[in-house]
C-alpha cells in the first residue's frame, strides 16, 4: 500500500492546513520591545556604603529595576551601568544571554564594577520581561515551590558600637521587629598584622559579642555568625570549639583559602556557609568542587543577576548543597532574590539588612511584604511587583 501523504492524513482526520494554523502566534509587540536607556540612582544609606539602583527604560514605556549596591568605594558600578546601558540600548529586552557574553569577560579586569552592573541590568530586564508577559517574575524561573521565604536579620552593618552592648542593642531591635534569625560579624577589624596578643584579645571580644547576642535572642531563635575570613587554620579550628556551645545556625566564611576553608568545614560541628563574593556559575563550579561549606551564598547583585542565581542554584542542587542568597542591601535586590528563591528546591534562608535605613519601607511602592518571623512573600503582580517611590529617591540621593 502506498505511503499516506501528510495532506491525505489530515484530510482523513477531518483536519486541514487552515485548522492547524489556529495556534496563537507569539505576541509580536512583546518580542519587539527595545531598551532605550538607563537611569541610575545612588542613595545615601550610612558610613558602610550607598545603595545604587538602576532603572532600565524601554520604547514600550515599561521600566525595570535592579540593585547594583556595594561595588566598592566611590561606587565604580555606576560607570559600568552607564556603559552597559548604552550597550543594551536598541537591543531586545530578551538579550540577557547576549549581554552575559559581552560583559562577563570584563570581570577579570574590572571586578565588582562589572559584576554589580551586569547583575542589576539582568534584574531590570527580567522585571520588564515579566511585565510585558503580564506575569510575576517567579513564573520565569520555574514556578513557585513556596509562598514565602524566610529572612534573617543582618545587624552587622548597623552596629556602630562594636561591643557586647552595641551588638545586643541591635539584636534586640531585630527581635522586636519579629525576626527569628539574626546574623552578626563581630570579628571585623581583626588586627591581622598585629601581635598574637592583640589578635587573641580581638577574638575574645568578638566571641563575647556573640555570647551576649545569644543571651538576648534566647535559645529558640537562630544565630548566624560571619567570620569574614579573619582566621587561619589553627585559629579557625579553635574558633569552632569556642562557638560550639552557642549552637549556631551557621558559621560563615572562616577563612579565605579554599583548602583551609574546606578543612575547617569538615571539622565544624555546626553548618558552614560561604561564597558571597563569587561571580558567575564558573567561579561557583570551582568553589563547589572543593566542597568547602554546607550552604552556598550567591549574591544576586554580585553573582550575575537572576538568571545566574538560578544557574548557580541548579549547580549546587546537583552537588547536594543548599543555597542561601547573600544580600545586605536595598529592598530591590532583596525582592529580586526572593522571586528566584520561591522557585528553588534547595533554598534555605535569605538575608535582610536590618537597621541601616529607617526609611527602607518607604523606598518601594508597595513596601516589602515582610511579616513576623522574617517571612517575605512575593507579589503575583506582573514583574517585580514594586516601583520606586521617587519622592524618597529624591530625598536620599547621594
Amino acid at each position: 500500500m502506498a505511503t499516506m501523504q501528510r495532506r491525505d492524513f489530515l484530510a482523513a482526520a477531518g483536519l486541514s492546513a487552515l485548522a492547524c494554523s489556529t495556534v496563537p502566534a507569539p505576541d509580536r509587540h512583546a518580542l519587539a520591545i527595545r531598551v532605550t536607556g538607563i537611569e541610575i540612582f545612588p542613595l545615601k544609606v550610612n558610613a558602610r556604603g550607598n545603595w545604587v539602583i538602576a532603572r532600565v527604560l524601554t520604547d514600550a514605556g515599561l521600566t525595570g529595576l535592579g540593585d547594583a549596591s556595594h561595588s566598592g568605594a566611590d561606587d565604580p558600578a555606576i560607570g559600568k551601568l552607564q556603559e552597559y546601558g548604552a550597550l543594551m540600548t536598541g537591543r531586545s529586552i530578551y538579550d540577557i544571554e547576549w549581554l552575559r557574553q559581552q560583559t562577563f569577560p570584563e570581570y577579570a579586569a574590572f571586578g565588582r564594577a562589572t559584576s554589580c552592573a551586569v547583575s542589576a541590568i539582568d534584574q531590570a530586564l527580567h522585571d520588564i520581561q515579566a511585565q510585558a508577559a503580564g506575569i510575576p517574575l517567579w513564573a520565569l524561573f520555574g514556578g513557585k515551590l513556596r509562598e514565602e521565604v524566610r529572612n534573617y536579620a543582618n545587624i552587622n552593618r548597623s552596629v556602630d558600637v562594636r561591643t557586647p552592648e552595641g551588638f545586643s542593642e541591635l539584636a534586640q531591635s531585630a527581635v522586636d521587629a519579629g525576626f527569628d534569625a539574626i546574623k552578626m560579624a563581630s570579628y571585623d577589624g581583626m588586627p591581622l598584622n598585629g601581635t598574637a596578643a592583640q589578635i587573641a584579645a580581638h577574638t575574645r571580644l568578638g566571641t563575647d559579642c556573640i555570647q551576649a547576642v545569644r543571651e538576648v535572642i534566647g535559645p529558640d531563635r537562630d544565630l548566624l555568625v560571619d567570620a569574614h575570613s579573619n582566621f587561619d587554620l589553627r585559629r579557625g579550628l579553635q574558633l569552632l570549639k569556642d562557638l560550639e556551645p552557642l549552637e549556631l545556625y551557621w558559621l560563615e566564611e572562616v577563612s579565605r583559602p579554599l583548602d583551609i576553608l574546606a578543612e575547617i568545614g569538615k571539622a565544624a560541628p555546626m553548618s558552614t556557609a560561604g561564597g558571597e563574593s563569587l561571580f558567575g556559575v564558573g567561579e561557583f563550579l570551582e568553589y563547589v568542587k572543593y566542597d568547602p561549606v554546607d550552604i552556598a551564598m550567591p549574591d544576586i547583585k554580585y553573582c550575575g543577576g537572576m538568571l545566574e542565581l538560578k544557574k548557580i542554584a541548579a549547580l549546587c542542587e546537583a552537588a547536594g548543597m543548599e543555597v542561601a542568597p547573600h544580600g545586605p542591601a536595598s529592598p530591590i535586590g532583596n525582592m529580586a532574590a526572593a522571586q528566584v528563591c520561591v522557585t528553588l528546591p534547595n533554598f534555605a534562608i535569605l538575608e535582610y539588612s536590618h537597621g541601616d535605613a529607617p526609611w527602607r519601607h518607604e523606598l518601594l511602592d508597595p513596601p516589602e511584604p515582610l511579616s513576623p518571623g522574617g517571612m517575605l512573600s512575593v507579589s503575583d503582580a506582573p514583574g517585580l511587583g514594586h516601583k520606586l517611590n521617587m519622592k524618597m529617591v529624591e530625598e536620599r540621593k547621594a
